[in-house]
């Protein structure tokens, strides 16, 4: 009766010593429960974790062009922005987020981030006047009349050449503009990327849209067909490169 006496409150010790530290059901001594990477909903950790790196901490001030930018937002649209988060830009910078396209994020996470990017930076009254150029090309530019267009609208900045100038701003007339025509900056930029910055502008780096890029009483928007063709001349820069 002794042994059986000592065998159990040896088992009724142990069973005590495992049960140490262990919390009511529902309840974890490790604090909250950590969300599993496609359970993450939020838009501003989604922005962060994939978007700031390249689009600017604020959508703005990025190596790519800004999302923080209503203009862009409005020419774009929710639909096209959701395509290209989705699918990426094949061979460019822009990587696929969908994971059935090679991603890591859900079709609600890319969801999350169209909405929010909406919901943060667009403004209705982006385009309140002239004519909305297409978001995409609807015909084939002239590279010839796009350097004459170029020379009109964008050398003041650029310079005559696309390889940049010095001294353009007033406020800062020491300011150099970068090349445009640059192989390595041709090469891993879209046709697509190049016309929406035309169209948008990137007013985080001072550089105005396409209705304002010339100032003055002759003053007067680009059309789409101007856009299209300084895009052919930039293109036709690097004649090798990939119209992706």
């Amino acid at each position: 009766m002794s042994a059986l006496r000592s065998l159990c409150m040896s088992l009724f010790s142990t069973l005590c010593l495992g049960c140490i530290g262990c919390d009511p059901p529902g309840h974890s001594a490790r604090g909250p429960e950590v969300p599993r990477p496609g359970q993450v909903m939020e838009f501003a950790t989604l922005y962060k974790q994939n978007c700031a790196g390249c689009h600017g901490e604020n959508g703005k001030n990025g190596v790519a062009i800004s999302l923080a930018n209503p203009v862009y937002l409005a020419v774009t649209g929710g639909a096209t922005l959701h395509r290209v988060i989705a699918n990426g830009v094949a061979g460019k910078l822009m990587p696929a987020f969908q994971r059935s396209a090679g991603g890591t994020l859900t079709d609600r996470q890319i969801d999350s981030l169209v909405q929010g990017i909406l919901h943060v930076w667009s403004r209705p009254d982006a385009i309140v006047a002239s004519p909305v150029p297409s978001y995409a090309a609807t015909t084939k530019g002239d590279p010839t009349k796009g350097q004459k267009t170029f020379g009109e609208f964008c050398a003041h900045c650029h310079g005559a050449d696309g390889r940049g100038a010095k001294g353009q701003t007033a406020s800062d007339p020491d300011a150099v503009s970068g090349s445009i025509v640059d192989p390595s900056y041709l090469a891993l930029i879209s046709d697509q990327s190049l016309r929406s910055t035309i169209i948008a502008g990137r007013p985080d780096q001072g550089m105005p849209d396409w209705r304002s890029d010339i100032s003055g009483p002759e003053s007067r928007a680009m059309s789409d067909q101007e856009i299209t063709d300084i895009i052919a001349w930039l293109v036709a820069q690097q004649p090798e490169r990939s119209h992706l």
